[in-house]
């Protein structure tokens, strides 16, 4: 269907004019001689384009658009003002029209800002859109879990998120946490603004203040233009902040600024900007002892943790897995044009019985490797990979195992020798002996210092 364009002037031989070329471009076009007649119009046929001089008799162009704007917040509006009145142009602009074009006016020039008003309408729409499907995507009760310990953190979560409190999220990794910072988000007050999440484990730590702060043009090296950080994408709405223990002590300390003075300055920049962000962070590690140990600051994990969540590992929730199960065997299955897979009694005894170190993320893996390799209407046990099978069977155990001394031994001795042997085994790279043990670089480092280790 053609779009369909409103033209309000009061000059009757340019509404003809201009009629005729929009209508040669394929436009249906609506005229009216002042801005009362343009709203009456308006209201009973829903224009998508509003094309409005300034200067008319009983309702000029600036009125015409704050009315249309009380009604209809969106409408893509373009004045058209005379020489001399650019001043009354960018009034207009201020409120809320969308371009203005002057007096003598091309039609070529008009139907450049037609297309462009269609377009910016255009993505406005598919905007709307998605917000929509993400509100009723993440929806509280669209995350799956019924156990008790779910229900906790449902009820917690859903009472905080049209709050604007700083939230921390607890939890290993693959239980769901930047899931839940969504559910937050789009349950608050700024779910039709930005959700900005940032992993501050992947960002190397030259560009952590840029990342977030944004730079200012040839503040360092490679810095051509300027750079919008992450804290001012997310003005008005969420910024989530996952790994946040991974950031280092000097990082942490502007970090916490802008939490107090709500304001970011750039990088090489000497202007502050004010902004408007809710702040939720999450991470892994147990981080009341990084605060503890020092290589996280107090005054900073209080500031984040005005209310802390922690989501329980899947193995703390076992009732939850058969519905998790068929959850994500519906999305895997739709997603492969198959018919929903059943799952035999015992491979459901194995999938229950392990302990799931990577939590819902890797059970959510298994399902899709499953669906991808199962060769009939059935998953069964031998359609489950080989490690859960084994780890099932052993009830979980440990892979290594020693000897305990009659003599007793000294805790401070075996975690130095296992951090000697874990940083062997990985060549002594810092980040991956930290991966391996479980634990921040920051927290390696910490101990590595404690006991000598270089």
């Amino acid at each position: 269907m053609a779009p369909t364009i409103l033209f309000v002037d009061d000059d009757e031989s340019l509404r003809e004019v201009t009629k005729y070329h929009l209508e040669q471009e394929g436009y249906k076009v609506l005229t009216a001689e002042n801005g009362l007649a343009g709203f009456e119009l308006f209201t009973k046929l829903n224009p998508d384009v509003v094309v409005s001089d300034i200067s008319m008799p009983e309702m000029d162009g600036i009125q015409l658009l704050n009315k249309l704007k009380s009604v209809a917040e969106d409408t893509m509006f373009i004045i058209v003002t005379a020489h001399g009145s650019v001043e009354s142009a960018v009034e207009a602009m201020q409120i809320g029209a969308s371009d203005y074009i002057e007096k003598p006016f091309s039609s070529d020039a008009l139907k450049l800002s037609i297309k462009k008003a269609l377009r910016v309408a255009k993505l406005e729409r598919e905007n709307r859109y998605l917000r929509q499907v993400a509100q009723e995507k993440f929806q509280f009760e669209n995350i799956v879990g019924t156990s008790s310990s779910m229900q906790r953190v449902y009820e917690v979560a859903s009472r905080v998120a049209d709050k604007n409190t700083s939230v921390i999220i607890l939890g290993e990794s693959g239980t769901g946490k930047e899931l839940l910072a969504k559910a937050i988000h789009f349950n608050s007050r700024r779910k039709s603004e930005p959700f900005i999440p940032i992993n501050m484990g992947a960002i190397p730590e030259h560009l952590v203040d840029s990342e977030l702060f944004g730079h200012e043009k040839g503040s360092f090296t490679g810095a051509s233009a300027r750079h919008t950080g992450a804290f001012e994408r997310a003005h008005k709405g969420t910024i989530f902040l996952d790994e946040i223990a991974e950031m280092r002590l000097e990082h942490q300390v502007r970090l916490l600024r802008v939490l107090q003075e709500k304001e970011i300055v750039r990088v090489g920049g000497e202007k502050a900007v004010p902004v408007d962000v809710r702040v939720i962070a999450a991470t892994n590690n147990n981080i009341e002892q990084l605060v503890k140990e020092g290589t996280f600051r107090e005054d900073l994990y209080y500031r984040l943790s005005v209310v802390p969540i922690r989501l329980p590992a899947l193995r703390a929730r076992v009732d939850d897995i058969p519905l998790l199960l068929s959850h994500f065997l519906n999305k895997y299955c739709e997603d492969a044009g198959i018919a929903k897979l059943k799952v035999s009694g015992d491979a459901l005894k194995i999938l229950t019985k392990y302990s799931w170190p990577g939590n819902v993320r890797e059970l959510e893996n298994t399902v899709e490797r499953c669906v991808a390799m199962s060769s009939s209407g059935e998953i069964t046990v031998d359609d489950l990979p080989e490690r859960i099978r084994e780890k099932a069977a052993s009830g979980g155990a440990l892979a290594f195992s020693f000897e305990l001394p009659e003599e007793g031994i000294v805790l401070e001795d075996v975690e130095k020798s296992l951090i000697q042997a874990a940083l062997k085994k990985n060549d002594y790279n810092q980040s991956a002996t930290a991966r391996y043990l479980g634990v921040t670089r920051n927290t390696l480092l910490y101990r590595m210092d404690k006991f000598g280790l270089k």
